[in-house]
């Protein structure tokens, strides 16, 4: 309820024209939920440049028969809040329980910075640790998977996409993609778990369309347009309910006891479109590229979240893989909510199941 809290009183703040929601609720979360600690015994731990590029490094010190793992993290915060310091907790917990090093990268966030230009700083900060990763840490370059939660795992998916379609020159693509409740496409903001959850804490369902539009274009007046799905044209939405339709969800989040009462659909606005249309594109929206593109993402596992409205993405996007051949490990929390890992460790705060659901992704990258 802090979160909510405040972006409610930031909200307020910003049509006093006192400040700007987000720069608010940062300030709010960080004061909540970042706290500067030691390294505990068996992590070293840095703060560095990769270019231009803030990151930090998490090193396990306990000796090793070879070369390690590396993971290339990407906190959420729908891409204009979090931090490396939100997502420190649990990047030391990977590192330290996974053996493994972990890379947490600090890139720019709207609206004072747009895509792709959070896209353009994980892509460089993962091909920098990429060509130094054997040098420098220990790693082997082949052994080092992306992830990231909420917004992060929309990176990463995306960034997946631009390596594989782009390439790197002589650098390996990443082993595996870790997707924590990802947010994976602005196409349709009526699947069943927006409509279920569409007033669940901490991630309501027109936030969800505001970060959106924070990360193309800042403009907030769009998120109604959205929500309705104005900005898709018809042909678009035939094309696109091939992979977005309910009926490809799991038989059990079909059962008629979930139902809801679709909303009525919206016409087509063009101008809305031109306005948004950049977010129906792949790098925006993953679940949306096309199966040659798709089939050549490397192994994903995919956390989702019961009581979240990006439960379906993360289901849908999960078939669509299966369907073309990705191997797909799938995690499901029963009694998990949007953001349930940012609720680990952290005092009165935590929530009992984050820890399950962080020894989840652990034992994924055991795996790698």
């Amino acid at each position: 309820m802090v979160m909510v809290g405040a972006a409610v009183i930031g909200r307020i703040l910003e049509r006093l024209g006192l400040c700007h929601q987000v720069v608010f609720t940062r300030v709010v979360i960080s004061w909540f939920m970042v706290r500067k600690r030691p390294a505990p015994p068996g992590l070293r731990i840095k703060d560095l440049m990769f270019g231009d590029v803030p990151v930090r490094t998490y090193e396990p010190t306990a000796p090793s028969t070879g070369r390690r793992r590396g993971l290339v993290y990407f906190h959420g915060g729908g891409w204009v809040m979090g931090s490396i310091g939100t997502s420190d907790e649990m990047c030391r917990y990977i590192a330290k329980e996974s053996e493994t090093v972990v890379v947490s990268v600090g890139y720019r966030l709207a609206p004072e910075h747009r895509y792709p230009a959070q896209l353009d700083d994980c892509e460089a900060a993962t091909c920098h640790f990429l060509s130094v990763a054997e040098a420098e840490f220990g790693v082997n370059p082949h052994r080092v998977a992306v992830g990231g939660d909420s917004a992060g795992g929309n990176l990463a998916a995306a960034l997946c996409l631009r390596l594989v379609q782009g390439g790197r020159g002589h650098l390996p693509l990443p082993c595996a993609q870790i997707l924590i409740y990802p947010a994976l496409q602005m196409a349709d903001f009526n699947l069943p778990s927006y409509l279920q959850n569409h007033a669940v804490p901490i991630v309501f369902r027109p936030r969800v369309a505001f970060y959106f539009l924070q990360y193309l274009n800042g403009d907030a007046s769009l998120c109604k347009a959205l929500l309705e799905g104005a900005h898709v044209p018809a042909d678009l939405k035939v094309l696109y309910r091939r992979w977005l339709s309910p009926d490809n969800l799991p038989p059990e989040f079909r059962e008629p006891s979930r139902n809801v009462t679709d909303p009525e659909p919206s016409s087509h606005d063009g101008e809305v479109y031109h306005l948004t249309c950049v977010g129906l594109e792949p790098f925006v929206s993953p679940l949306l590229a096309e199966d040659d593109a798709l089939r050549r993402t490397p192994p994903t596992f995919i956390l989702t979240c019961e009581y979240d409205v990006l439960r379906d993405d993360g289901l849908l996007f999960r078939k669509r893989l299966l369907d073309l051949g990705v191997d797909v490990s799938w995690h499901h929390v029963p009694d998990g909510f949007h953001g349930i890992i940012n609720f680990f460790n952290v005092g009165w705060l935590t929530f009992p199941s984050s820890r399950g659901v962080m020894n989840s992704i652990v034992d994924y990258v055991k795996t790698l």
